[in-house]
């Protein structure tokens, strides 16, 4: 999900969907832990999609 994408969705959007992201990302961790998963990349790029989504959320908090 790009940038300008994010700044579309309003702070309701960004909540739900910040937590199915950190859903995604704890079972990815999960799966690691077990099991190495194919393409540990997906990790890493779940992690930095939280960050601009929380980023993006506390933006439009700091504007309201």
């Amino acid at each position: 999900m790009k940038n300008s994408e994010l700044r579309g969705l309003s702070i309701d959007e960004l909540a739900n969907k910040l937590a199915m992201e950190k859903e995604v990302y704890g079972k990815l961790t999960f799966a690691h832990a077990i099991t190495p998963i194919e393409n540990p990349m997906k990790i890493r790029a779940a992690r930095k999609l939280i960050a601009r989504l929380e980023t993006e959320m506390r933006a439009k908090q700091l504007i309201k």
